[in-house]
């Protein structure tokens, strides 16, 4: 078993406060460590191909909805948890790049539908192995079991924290 940076930090806090119950910082801090570090990570992988996390995330949610790849801007800025102002502004952005385009919505004249491109669907088709392929070498040093727990344990925190 490895020292980390958070039993340096619990040590100190034990050494300064040894009434204090520091059982959540043993796994909240690692899990909050590890979000930056998964983020800096993704942010490596995508800034090869000169995209950032929101676009790739924008980008990579029309791609899943499946045909015609297309959501309203309400639906994707729900997705996404972001403001109707950025959202209209990341729309331009992909616009421009030519990666998605705004539609009429036929049920709504006051509406717009964003659409993923071909263009942008073959990028974003270029990106999710590559991207994929890194992430999944993180996970190179868990067996199968402990991938599975991992995954149950944080699917279980995941639906406490969601409550």
């Amino acid at each position: 078993m490895t020292y980390d940076q958070i039993d340096k930090i619990l040590t100190q806090w034990r050494d300064e406060t040894p009434d204090l119950d520091l059982s959540s910082l043993a796994v909240i801090g690692r899990i909050l460590q590890l979000a930056r570090l998964l983020e800096k990570h993704r942010e490596t992988v995508l800034a090869d191909f000169d995209l950032n996390l929101w676009s790739f995330d924008m980008l990579a949610t029309l791609r899943r909805q499946g045909p015609p790849y297309q959501l309203k801007p309400t639906e994707l800025y729900g997705l996404l948890m972001l403001s109707s102002g950025a959202m209209t502004n990341r729309i331009d952005r992909l616009e421009k790049a030519g990666w998605v385009t705004r539609l009429r919505d036929p049920d709504d004249r006051r509406s717009v539908i964003v659409q993923l491109t071909n263009q942008g669907m073959e990028y974003v088709d270029t990106v999710m192995p590559v991207l994929f392929e890194r992430e999944n070498r993180l996970l190179d040093d868990l067996s199968q079991a402990e991938t599975a727990t991992l995954i149950t344990l944080l699917r279980k925190f995941l639906d406490t924290m969601s409550r």
